[in-house]
């Protein structure tokens, strides 16, 4: 059995017995459960602080478990499909709207050219941050500015990814992006072919121990559409209409320098709303280094919302030891530094009901926890 882990946005695979086989295919059975306790100071406008376990993710890894197999087509062509199930180890409830498998259900067709699949799956934006992020999804990242971030799915979509010698190129479409109570944008609308429309593009260049990758990702509106979030837990912009749109630009790179990794990167992000426009931009920049059993990770981040006269600036700092290939135990210290009269950024984006402190100021936050792979 065996954890790959790439930058801090990793996927855990696992090379596990097959549940079923044949000489020409097999299913994989993999997954991981990461939880811990965090500690928040000024945890709400009133003051105090507050110590919980996250509900939305790890301190490392989002919880999950998932079955992927493959099947031998012959002249180089695969069928795949994987199905993957996020949930919460605080409650043991499902993750992603309650959805069984909220985090991927795709079938499709793998080959020389690349893959084409069908289903429920991450945009493209997810696959351009792999290697960047090095802190990934976890309690203290930047989901604190853009819940969307480690949530970039969509349902009715479909994919394709290839690779050509370092060069990746990749792209989704969404017939209706989100079909939950939460997110009530399922489109595929007779007479409004664009509503809840999604799709997204991917270049990324990949070389001798460095790589750039730029990505768009664009939401379209939708009557009943949940509004397009700026500043979390402050009123988003409605996004009701088809003509309404929520778009991400990304563009970001890594570099090794020996043992050292260092990402950065800068999204800038416009929503084109029914009633307003808002632009907002986010800066990061981290650094990964391995030392025997230990893993040290840093990043920093910069949110700008103009609009919201909202700025927040959080660092971010992890220490991960492990015990073995899959056990592994960290810690984690990051500071959110707030500005301005809209800027109630929690340094905490483990719970969808944000601890946000008063505007402009700022938080720590502590977190202790332990990760399982399998």
């Amino acid at each position: 059995m065996k954890l790959a882990l790439s930058g801090g946005l990793a996927l855990a695979l696992v090379s596990l017995p097959c549940l079923a086989q044949s000489p020409a295919g097999n299913v994989t059975l993999y997954g991981a459960i990461d939880t811990g306790v965090e500690y928040i100071t000024h945890a709400s406008a009133g003051g105090g602080s507050g110590m919980r376990m996250p509900t939305l993710t790890g301190g490392q890894l989002p919880s999950r478990w998932g079955l992927r197999g493959n099947e031998d087509l012959g002249n180089g062509w695969r069928g795949i499909f994987n199905l993957e199930s996020g949930f919460f180890a605080d409650s043991g409830s499902s993750g992603q709207a309650g959805r069984l498998f909220g985090r991927t259900a795709i079938v499709g067709v793998e080959g020389p050219w690349g893959s084409f699949t069908l289903g429920r799956q991450s945009t493209m934006l997810t696959w351009s941050l792999m290697d960047a992020d090095v802190i990934g999804p976890s309690v203290f990242s930047m989901a604190s500015f853009d819940s969307y971030i480690p949530n970039a799915r969509a349902d009715n979509s479909l994919a394709y990814r290839g690779r050509f010698g370092g060069l990746t190129v990749g792209a989704t479409y969404s017939f209706g992006r989100d079909t939950s109570a939460a997110g009530n944008c399922g489109g595929e609308r007779p007479g409004d072919a664009q509503a809840c429309r999604g799709w997204s593009g991917l270049l990324k260049y990949d070389g001798g121990g460095w790589g750039v990758a730029a990505a768009i990702d664009e939401q379209r509106g939708g009557p009943g559409a949940a509004p397009a979030v700026v500043v979390p837990g402050v009123a988003g912009v409605a996004i009701a209409s088809s003509d309404s749109r929520d778009r991400r630009y990304m563009a970001n790179g890594y570099v090794h320098i020996a043992d050292l990794k260092l990402g950065a990167g800068w999204m800038h992000r416009r929503i084109e709303g029914s009633a307003a426009d808002v632009s907002t931009n986010l800066y990061f920049l981290g650094a990964t280094y391995p030392i025997g059993n230990w893993t040290l990770n840093a990043q920093a981040s910069r949110m700008i919302a103009n609009a919201y006269q909202a700025k927040g600036t959080m660092l971010v700092g992890r220490a991960s030891y492990s015990f073995s290939k899959r056990t592994a135990a960290y810690a984690m210290l990051a500071h959110m530094g707030n500005s301005g009269a809209g800027a109630v950024f929690s340094v905490s984006s483990s719970s969808i009901v944000p601890w946000s402190p008063k505007a402009g100021q700022g938080q720590v936050g502590v977190m202790v926890g332990l990760r399982h792979s399998f």
